[in-house]
């Protein structure tokens, strides 16, 4: 009796947990971090893109929610970030662009940090690049990377195989050598996605090929550099891509506000039922943080780490060395 009186106490306390973290996601998805917010007539709205690209859907939500505000003018991206997966990333650049032709506002792109590979590809899409003298801008290409730890296994004693219905089902596998048809295989869609960003490079930023082929090999220069070169605009700061962003949008000195969308405070209900991904949680000094606290990592996440594979066998827009 007293088991199943525990029994009973348990399953209902689950299904309340449950239920509890249902309408928790759904106030979530309707509540809006805005409660304090202070509706202007004239505001720019300031989003930001940090960390390595994996997904970007914080970003693309706050920037499809605010930016058809009647109250919103004009926008500043600030993007610091060494790229990510090229999927989210023409994702991005697709949707600044579709911002732009729907609402005729101005969008303009500030760097001071590192704005390379996907970060540089997602800013093409903008009206104007600002970046500071000392910025890291570029690294133009595309990088897929391999590891094969054969060795590794076979000192740990661990035999791993596969069943497969195709020759190229298992191609990138960690767990023997790469064939030369495989090798052929990536190369050529790499050369592929590379000619997708060089083309946008060009187009975007109205260079002829020759300019853009010489310096698209993958190198990072400073944002001095890629404003003499054309792949940015101006120098300057973030402060400096308000005031142009507010003229661009005919704006007075006076006659607007900055409006940030509130980041909120992650709770353990976010934890356990929500699905959004934050880019920002792969950032640099989110790695070096989980580095620095491996008691709290899980086993999976230091062997990522420790052996760099958390983004292998997919082709990135990504500065090479940025988890070193």
């Amino acid at each position: 009796m007293n088991t199943w009186s525990t029994r009973k106490k348990f399953f209902f306390a689950l299904i309340f947990f449950i239920l509890g973290g249902m309408v928790y996601k759904g106030y979530k998805s309707y509540s809006v971090s805005e409660s304090s917010r202070s509706i202007s007539k004239n505001e720019i709205l300031h989003l930001e893109l940090n960390g390595v690209i994996m997904n970007g859907k914080k970003f693309l939500s706050q920037l499809k929610k605010y930016s058809k505000d009647a109250s919103v003018k004009a926008i500043v991206i600030d993007i610091n970030s060494p790229g990510g997966a090229v999927g989210p990333s023409q994702e991005i650049f697709t949707e600044i662009k579709r911002t732009k032709a729907e609402t005729g506002k101005p969008v303009i792109c500030v760097s001071t940090g590192l704005i390379a590979s996907g970060g540089y590809y997602s800013a093409l899409a903008c009206d104007k690049i600002i970046v500071a003298p000392g910025t890291m801008i570029g690294s133009i290409g595309v990088i897929m990377e391999f590891a094969n730890l054969e060795k590794l296994y076979d000192w740990a004693k661990i035999s791993r195989y596969t069943i497969k219905s195709g020759k190229f089902k298992d191609s990138g596998a960690e767990y023997r050598a790469m064939r030369d048809d495989e090798r052929a295989l990536f190369q050529d869609m790499i050369n592929e996605v590379y000619a997708q960003f060089r083309d946008t490079v060009v187009a975007e930023r109205k260079l002829d090929v020759a300019t853009v082929n010489a310096y698209a090999d993958g190198r990072v220069m400073t944002g001095a550099k890629a404003v003499q070169l054309k792949f940015a605009d101006e120098i300057g700061t973030f402060e400096d891509a308000v005031r142009l962003a507010a003229a661009d949008a005919k704006l007075g000195k006076d006659d607007y506000k900055l409006f940030k969308p509130r980041r909120e405070k992650a709770s353990i209900m976010d934890y356990l039922f929500t699905d959004e991904d934050d880019d920002e949680l792969n950032s640099l000094s989110e790695v070096k943080a989980l580095l620095g606290a491996s008691k709290g990592a899980s086993l999976k996440e230091m062997t990522e780490m420790f052996l760099k594979t958390k983004y292998l066998n997919q082709p990135l827009y990504l500065m090479p060395g940025y988890w070193q």
